[in-house]
């Protein structure tokens, strides 16, 4: 129950898209089709579930004082935290650079129309947020990582398929000049950002 409970936070409440606005520009540019929007948030939620359980034992096997005690008592005073931005970038680009390998392998189509935002996901702030979130929070152990980093992938999934199934629905509808396309994205990402307040219980 204790994991649900972080699932879901990060999921509705801590939402990435609509609470932080992080990965707002993979989340506006791939969300013209519903087809595109699934293929990249499915590989986001992978890409969170692997990449914070991992960077959660870096950090605190690794990188946060006295992480290194299990060496020996000589290194219990070693504080690696500056280097937490750069471990946290180079595990989360070898992991998005295997989902890259593998959706071109098994889904050629889905990797041609995601395009360049595949690889992009390597520098998607949503990514990095989580890691860097996740050492905010400063889990107690591994599953309560991979709860959240799950949960952060499924709601930034929620979102891009959302907006994307309205984009394809207002595609037959008469949307003023001035907010066609990204103006009215903004506009509907805004409205469900309200929307996703009711999961704080107001």
């Amino acid at each position: 129950m204790h994991y649900f409970e972080i699932f879901y936070r990060a999921a509705f409440i801590d939402n990435m898209i609509f609470t932080f606005f992080f990965g707002m520009c993979s989340y506006l540019a791939v969300s013209k089709t519903v087809k595109t929007a699934v293929g990249l948030g499915a590989a986001v939620i992978f890409v969170l579930g692997v990449t914070i359980p991992v960077n959660y034992l870096l950090n605190a096997y690794v990188l946060k004082e006295g992480a290194l005690a299990w060496l020996g008592t000589e290194f219990e005073t070693i504080d690696l935290g500056f280097l937490s931005f750069i471990m946290f970038i180079a595990v989360i680009a070898s992991i998005v650079q295997l989902v890259e390998m593998l959706v071109e392998k098994f889904s050629p189509a889905l990797y041609g129309a995601l395009g360049i935002f595949l690889p992009l996901i390597a520098v998607n702030c949503a990514i990095l947020g989580g890691a860097l979130f996740m050492q905010q929070k400063d889990f107690s152990n591994v599953g309560e990582a991979t709860s959240y980093g799950i949960g952060a992938g499924f709601g930034w999934f929620i979102a891009i398929v959302l907006i994307a199934a309205i984009r394809e629905r207002i595609k037959y509808s008469h949307v003023p000049g001035p907010v066609r396309g990204v103006g009215m994205a903004f506009i509907l990402t805004g409205l469900m950002g309200l929307a996703f307040l009711g999961f704080l219980g107001f």
